[in-house]
């Protein structure tokens, strides 16, 4: 099942025995087990039905004792196995998942990983239970997920707005929905979130930011480029560079892409570049800027200051310095 219906699922009271969750993904995990936990027991049967073990401090006999007991003043008890990753002894529990105990929710965080589907106990695991493996999204799929996630809490934020969360926090789903909480409790909900919000309430500036530097590169605007990397050169903590050549990598790539596309129309360049039809122009534009032969030199100064960054080739040049370094080669190249 994937992760809407199972939520919904749950929400309509139609919960499983049992719950395997695995992945790198951790904030689809997390949820899924709050969604159980709010769903199946109230306030007052979480004291004596709601068991949390962690897989370090326990083991499948002690699990599957817990899981056979039956719950205290309650339909269901739920048991919720943390670091699931760890536990030993998985074939143990074969059994069980082949015949649980219905009045238990069982419920299994594995996390950071995937199983080995070949092994029986995997097999046991996908049939007998709902099985959810949870997938880190792709960069550009972040923008478009804060937008929709935003809108089913019915809030709006411009997709400028969204690309600069994404850019700045990346693809780590539990920060990014940290931040915004902070938008939802500080913006009414008849405006929409623009880079003004971003700035005032997140505090990534709207206008030094690894988006505005890519949009001041790609429009081969060397003050702006300049200011911008001196104020992330500031703070290179919140601003690291390998993060910073990650973005730019992307960017490059992309009008490398634009450049190779015989097919210019807006849906064929969005789906290819896989971005919002908003940034075409962006794209367009830079592409006009950079020849393929000047975007192959970037490419190849990108990958070598990433190296730099990591200490190849290079004992004593700061962080700060590199990035500075770096973007003068790439607007002068």
């Amino acid at each position: 099942m994937n992760y809407k219906d199972i939520i919904l699922s749950i929400k309509q009271k139609k919960i499983a025995p049992i719950y395997f969750l695995c992945g790198e993904e951790s904030y689809f995990i997390d949820e899924i087990t709050k969604t159980i936990l709010k769903f199946t027991l109230t306030k007052e049967e979480k004291s004596f039905n709601q068991i949390v073990l962690y897989a370090k401090d326990t083991n499948t006999e002690e699990i599957i004792s817990e899981a056979k007991q039956f719950p205290f003043g309650s339909k269901k008890k739920v048991v919720v196995i943390k670091e699931a990753q760890h536990l030993k002894k998985m074939d143990n529990l074969i059994n069980y998942f082949e015949k649980p105990q219905l009045s238990t929710v069982l419920v299994f965080e594995h996390k950071n990983k995937s199983i080995d589907k070949r092994k029986k106990i995997s097999k046991t695991i996908i049939n007998r239970s709902i099985f959810f493996e949870s997938k880190k999204l792709y960069e550009n799929q972040i923008s478009n997920w804060i937008i929709n996630y935003l809108e089913e809490k019915n809030y709006k934020i411009d997709i400028q707005a969204a690309t600069i969360i994404s850019e700045n926090i990346g693809n780590d789903l539990s920060k990014i929905t940290n931040e915004l909480s902070k938008l939802m409790l500080a913006v009414n909900l008849d405006d929409t979130i623009t880079s003004t919000h971003i700035e005032n309430y997140i505090g990534i500036s709207k206008d030094y930011n690894v988006f505005e530097l890519q949009k001041s590169l790609g429009e081969k605007n060397i003050t702006k480029s300049n200011k911008i990397t001196n104020h992330l050169s500031l703070d290179s903590k919140n601003n690291h560079i390998i993060l910073v050549i990650s973005s730019l990598f992307s960017f490059f790539q992309k009008i490398i892409t634009y450049h190779s596309i015989n097919d210019k129309s807006n849906n064929n360049v969005a789906l290819k570049l896989k971005i919002n039809p908003y940034f075409i122009s962006q794209y367009k534009y830079a592409s006009s800027k950079y020849s393929v032969n000047q975007l192959v030199k970037i490419i190849g100064l990108l990958k070598e200051y990433d190296l730099k960054s990591k200490g190849v080739n290079n004992k004593n040049t700061p962080h700060s310095e590199l990035l500075k370094e770096l973007i003068f080669k790439i607007l002068h190249c």
